[in-house]
């Protein structure tokens, strides 16, 4: 795996400051008394201007030569991609950071949620887009740059992978895992583009009742990757302590006194609640708040909490934490997809998956409620879900 280089010492804001401005290359350089074939090569970063031209561009963009030209002090100055379709950063943007094939990939610390938004550590500051793709930016490093080789981004919607994490980092202090919260559809998109090295999915196939491969066909065609059981849990309806409505099943979702949440398309519990909906023959616009979108299953609990919503589709653990009703509707498999070439090249991915079969963290996993973790760590292989070969058992408290 290619580390990434340090770029030159003299950070470039030019290009960006420009935009922001709402100015173009022949407006700039005309009032800088230079030429728009000048402008354009040192947005380019092919050279540098003398202190005169620079101080004619601040004149110009109405700011100061060290906004637009800085040193980096020394400090590591890397040059890093945000994912396909993000909006774009601010400078000081607080992101974590991971490599991802031969990319150094970054994403807001602040798309982690509000709470772990002020409890995790960012991996490195924005200092501004760069000119040399879309997307790309400078970062400021705050941590080492080799500890980055072997952070693990896993993309999925269960908020126990954070668990994992903290058991990694216990077992291997140089290996961390960052959990992206998305739907399954999405996580599987992510680890196509390259954004991710894991992604956590639960989708049934409704035709033949067999979850996840169908999908990795679909979306991930010609790819080798890996499949390893993360958990098995059940997912049900989530009622307000007390099922004040008196909610019984599915069929109490069309009555017009009971309003529920829904998750994204793409998620497993909305694909689920679709397909439930059709078996028993309800129309979703019968259905209120078939509209209304959580983000996360810990959003859906929380709106079930403030009593915007009667009702959801959610997991067992999450009616535990908000001591909530819960009624059974289906056991389902949460699968990690990992490109088998980041399964033996990764430096973190040994620890991570050798984690998955410890008897602590299984045994933790299963306290949140809802869960089975007795195949946590095992390989799924030809197209099976029944294989017992466990992922890199290496010693330690396993089974």
């Amino acid at each position: 795996m290619s580390t990434p280089k340090p770029q030159q010492r003299v950070v470039n804001r030019l290009r960006e400051m420009r935009i922001a401005a709402g100015l173009s290359q022949g407006e700039v350089a005309e009032s800088a008394g230079i030429t728009r074939q000048a402008l354009y090569a040192m947005e380019k970063d092919q050279y540098l201007p003398g202190t005169e031209v620079a101080l004619h561009l601040a004149d110009a963009l109405g700011t100061s030569v060290e906004d637009l030209f800085s040193l980096n002090e020394g400090r590591d100055v890397l040059e890093a991609e945000l994912p396909a379709g993000h909006p774009g950063v601010l400078n000081s943007t607080r992101v974590k950071l991971a490599t991802v094939g031969n990319r150094l990939v970054a994403r807001p610390v602040t798309e982690l949620g509000d709470v772990l938004n002020y409890t995790v550590p960012a991996d490195a500051l924005v200092l501004g887009a760069t000119s040399r793709r879309k997307r790309s930016v400078y970062v400021q490093l705050l941590k080492n740059r080799k500890d980055l080789e072997s952070q693990i981004v896993v993309a999925g919607c269960d908020p126990a992978i954070y668990l994992a994490g903290e058991h990694v980092r216990q077992q291997a202090g140089n290996a961390s895992v960052v959990g992206w919260n998305m739907t399954s559809l999405a996580a599987l998109r992510a680890l196509k583009r390259g954004d991710v090295h894991v992604a956590g999915i639960h989708l049934r196939d409704p035709r033949s009742g067999v979850y996840n491969l169908p999908f990795l066909k679909k979306y991930l065609q010609g790819q080798t990757v890996t499949v390893v059981r993360f958990a098995t849990w059940q997912e049900g309806l989530l009622l307000k302590d007390g099922n004040p409505k008196h909610v019984r099943g599915l069929e109490d979702l069309a009555r017009p006194d009971v309003r529920i949440v829904n998750r994204e398309k793409g998620a497993g519990a909305r694909l689920l609640l679709d397909h439930l909906l059709s078996r028993h023959r309800i129309p979703s616009q019968v259905v209120r708040g078939y509209g209304t979108m959580a983000s996360s299953q810990i959003g859906l609990g929380r709106c079930i909490l403030e009593g915007k919503a009667d009702a959801g589709i959610g997991t067992c653990a999450v009616a535990q934490l908000y001591n909530f009703d819960f009624i059974p509707l289906q056991e389902e498999r949460y699968d990690l997809v990992i490109p088998t070439s980041y399964v033996h090249s990764h430096p973190g991915m040994k620890a991570f998956l050798d984690t998955l079969v410890t008897r602590k963290f299984q045994q933790e996993i299963e306290a949140l409620g809802g869960y089975d973790a007795r195949e946590s760590g095992k390989i799924i292989r030809d197209n099976e879900f029944s294989s017992s070969r466990t992922a890199f058992q290496s010693g330690g408290d396993k089974h």
